[in-house]
């Protein structure tokens, strides 16, 4: 991709304790080929994520103690610092404020008003993924929360998506909408969620063979939190990393 419409999940990177155990990993389970884009003192020791010479994801350092390894959307954007008055306006929360990655981009890191997490990015040289829907890169992003209603009218807001709810399998299930684009999804947490699990947005990969991914997964030391299982897009499962990131993989229907 060489450009994103404000509004559309544009990137994904992974905070990670050990970047060369993450990086081993999903270089196996997917197919990257992660390296440094420059030396450490630069970058802080991000890495980047690449499948056929297309950058598909990024991975860092855990920056702050206590912090839990975790999967982060980034959405794109004209204007970071805007998109931060207007984060606050409408009852959210500022993480990281606005500021320059390299001559990269711009980016800050804010919380919905139900708490989960999400970034968003102002392209300079980097528009964001190069690759998308394709076995080894971003295919879905969704949002998973206590409070729906709260999240339609805050990221309508903010991004102007419309939802457009469905009931799949007896739940109500959202799409966003961005004028005649679908840009990702939202799932209400209903009390058949553990207590300890926050409102988050989750990130899936697009992947050839769901069940593959599933067996590698536990072969790799990884955990499997939902089982394969067809959904109307194809076959998804919800995974968990050696050191602990919930992610999930799903072959698209469509994909040979």
């Amino acid at each position: 991709m060489d450009s994103y419409a404000p509004g559309t999940p544009s990137w994904v990177d992974l905070a990670s304790p050990d970047l060369d155990r993450s990086a081993a990993f999903y270089g196996e389970l997917l197919g990257w080929e992660v390296i440094e884009p420059g030396p450490v003192e630069e970058t802080g020791g991000y890495r980047m994520a690449f499948v056929r010479e297309r950058p598909v994801a990024g991975m860092g350092p855990i920056m702050a103690e206590g912090q839990p390894p975790v999967w982060t959307t980034y959405v794109s954007v004209a204007d970071a610092e805007g998109t931060a008055a207007v984060v606050q306006q409408a009852g959210g929360g500022v993480l990281m404020p606005p500021m320059d990655v390299l001559d990269q981009g711009r980016m800050a890191v804010f919380t919905d008003p139900s708490g989960a997490a999400f970034a968003v990015w102002q392209p300079r040289a980097h528009a964001g993924a190069g690759l998308v829907n394709e076995p080894g890169s971003l295919v879905w992003n969704e949002l998973a929360t206590r409070g729906p209603d709260a999240a339609i009218e805050f990221y309508g807001r903010v991004f102007g998506w419309r939802p457009d709810t469905e009931e799949v399998g007896g739940v109500p299930y959202t799409q966003w909408r961005l004028g005649e684009s679908t840009v990702g999804g939202m799932m209400p947490m209903d009390s058949t969620w553990p207590d300890d699990v926050p409102d988050h947005w989750l990130v899936y990969f697009a992947v050839g063979d769901a069940d593959a991914a599933v067996a590698l997964t536990e072969r790799l030391g990884g955990r499997v939190l939902v089982p394969a299982h067809d959904i109307p897009p194809g076959r998804f499962a919800v995974l968990q990393d050696p050191l602990g990131t919930m992610f999930a993989v799903l072959r698209l229907a469509d994909v040979g």
